[in-house]
């Protein structure tokens, strides 16, 4: 028993050294960002409202470390997220906000069921937006050292859109990734993306009027293409050389058209009813990540829209389920 009191009391002893350790390094990174932020013209009155209430979040930490896109199998993660309620929250949501929903994919040219798989997957069709102290997050993240670099710039832009009153700093609580509203927009998307769609002078990305037409309208800037094809579940021949299969998101590489890979999908007749000429690339998106995965299975060709919603969020297994709950979506209004 003695044993295990003192294995205990070293452990709580270790990470209150380590929390202590981090919050002494993470007070140190405050003054050198507060540098940082007035170098990049943010007002010394944001700055300073900022950082009194920035905290170092160990589980943001974690959770980063420990995403669902990096242990989950694509069909479980995929099943998860487009199951028979999310279907029937989706048909709800769209028959609640008919009107505005039919506007928007008139306008935008972006399809509804598009929007909606997307809104489903983020935040439960704005029923879960997350809990988490944004500014926080993004603090902790770029005083963090695997990804400093980018969450910094999402950080200074925030405080540039709070500096400019177009976001209240007492809103901002969301994803622990710095994500914010029903679509779950970084500060780089609301800068670039977000639009006042109902006039308001007020951009609310908690409001389905704004919300809405801005994820419309950053899938148009981004070149989304009406109508044409996401992906497709295909089963591969032993033949095909490894340097054709894409097993990361960050780049999807051997593009080719599609009648190139013909000698290396079973049943391509499946397939015919698709232009030959349709510029392509195949995807397996176990073969990496999940131990003892086969490395042909499962696999997909997917189009040139499959990588748009790579730009929304870098993740092979995310692009499958939204555009498998928009197929699903679709068969339903």
């Amino acid at each position: 028993m003695k044993i295990i009191k003192i294995i205990l009391i070293l452990i709580i002893f270790n990470i209150n050294s380590s929390f202590a350790e981090n919050s002494d390094q993470f007070n140190q990174w405050k003054l050198k960002f507060k540098k940082t932020a007035l170098a990049n013209n943010i007002s010394e009155t944001t700055i300073n409202t900022a950082i009194s209430n920035f905290r170092f979040l160990p589980k943001v930490i974690k959770y980063d470390r420990y995403q669902p896109e990096f242990y989950e199998s694509t069909k479980t993660y995929v099943g998860k997220r487009t199951s028979k309620q999310k279907l029937n929250n989706g048909v709800k949501y769209y028959q609640n906000n008919i009107s505005l929903i039919n506007s928007v994919e008139a306008e935008f040219e972006i399809e509804k069921e598009l929007l909606l798989a997307l809104m489903g997957i983020e935040t439960n069709f704005g029923t879960y937006v997350g809990k988490m102290d944004i500014l926080s997050s993004l603090a902790t993240l770029s005083f963090d050292q695997r990804r400093s670099e980018f969450f910094t710039k999402e950080l200074i832009l925030l405080l540039k859109l709070i500096d400019r009153d177009q976001i209240d700093h007492k809103t901002l609580y969301g994803s622990w990734a710095g994500a914010f509203g029903f679509f779950q927009f970084m500060p780089s998307t609301i800068t670039n993306y977000s639009i006042d769609y109902n006039k308001d002078d007020y951009i609310d990305l908690k409001n389905i009027e704004d919300a809405y037409p801005s994820a419309a309208n950053y899938l148009k800037k981004i070149g989304w293409k009406m109508n044409e094809p996401c992906f497709f579940k295909i089963e591969l021949k032993e033949n095909i050389p490894d340097k054709f299969l894409n097993t990361s998101a960050k780049k999807i590489h051997s593009k080719k058209k599609l009648i190139s890979f013909k000698k290396y999908i079973k049943d391509y007749s499946s397939l015919e009813f698709l232009d030959d000429d349709f510029n392509v690339a195949i995807v397996t998106p176990d073969k990496d990540i999940i131990p003892g995965a086969e490395t042909l299975n499962p696999a997909y060709i997917v189009f040139d829209n499959y990588e748009i919603i790579l730009q929304w969020n870098r993740s092979l297994r995310f692009a499958l389920a939204v555009c498998t709950l928009k197929d699903k979506i679709k068969n339903e209004i």
